[in-house]
């Protein structure tokens, strides 16, 4: 190429992939060397989307805020025409696989131009084709994902020894509410330990579970597997020898 020749690359950034974009700079300058203006023309998503692939390229994103139909194909179109009087380029390389460009085609092959088209495979029409100089279509790589291997299948633990297990004590049975209700009241009898009759009755009474003229030896005797009256005649204390008390 002649060192001359100016060269434009306009990319229709909504119409073809990230990577298509990316072999369509490589190829234009492989082919031509210096690319003399880097334009993609797109909506503000696409713009913020592929930022970092314009950067990296050198394109500069032409972003059309208009949301009507073919909005950004018809910026692209105006810019391609002012540019073509601006800067006189002798090849404008053109990346879209839109067939309404062909007008612009034909308009800036009538200003001098040499118009090349890139498109994406499977998007192309035949029509789109034939009104370019030349036009070729690069192949859309889709991201490999990369192939998850089957879960290892786990090795069957082999059943752990295990010492023959003790049978469990015998539960103590439970016992009355009363019988409860006393040795709260006298938690001194569920430490083992014998106490008068006397102090007894009083905790008792002032828990309510002995009234002011009832015995306390009549009390105990209601329960005599849990509680020991001593002496045998006349009893003055008392003790508790049920279960151990948890």
């Amino acid at each position: 190429m002649n060192a001359a020749t100016r060269v434009m690359l306009l990319i229709d950034a909504d119409n073809v992939s990230a990577d298509v974009i990316e072999q369509a700079v490589a190829r234009t300058m492989a082919e031509h060397g210096a690319v003399h203006v880097r334009r993609a023309y797109c909506n503000a998503e696409t713009a913020l989307k592929q930022q970092a692939l314009f950067k990296r390229l050198s394109v500069r994103p032409m972003v059309n805020i208009s949301a009507g139909k073919n909005s950004t194909d018809i910026a692209l179109a105006v810019d391609a025409m002012d540019l073509a009087v601006a800067e006189r380029p002798d090849i404008v390389v053109l990346v879209s696989s839109d067939s309404d460009f062909a007008p612009l085609v034909i308009r800036l092959r009538e200003k001098g131009c040499r118009i090349c088209g890139i498109g994406q495979q499977g998007k192309t029409g035949e029509e789109t084709v034939a009104v370019y100089d030349s036009f070729i279509d690069l192949q859309h790589h889709q991201s490999a994902r990369p192939a998850v291997a089957p879960p290892a299948a786990k090795r069957a633990r082999a059943p752990r020894r295990t010492k023959a297990q003790e049978p469990a004590p015998p539960r103590p049975p439970a016992l009355p509410e009363d019988v409860l209700r006393i040795l709260d009241a006298v938690p001194e009898l569920g430490a083992g330990g014998k106490i008068e009759l006397n102090q007894a009755a009083e905790r008792l009474r002032g828990a309510k579970l002995l009234g002011k003229s009832a015995s306390s030896p009549k009390l105990f005797k209601k329960y005599p597997e849990l509680f020991a009256l001593t002496p045998e005649k006349t009893p003055n204390k008392v003790q508790y020898v049920g279960p151990p008390l948890s």
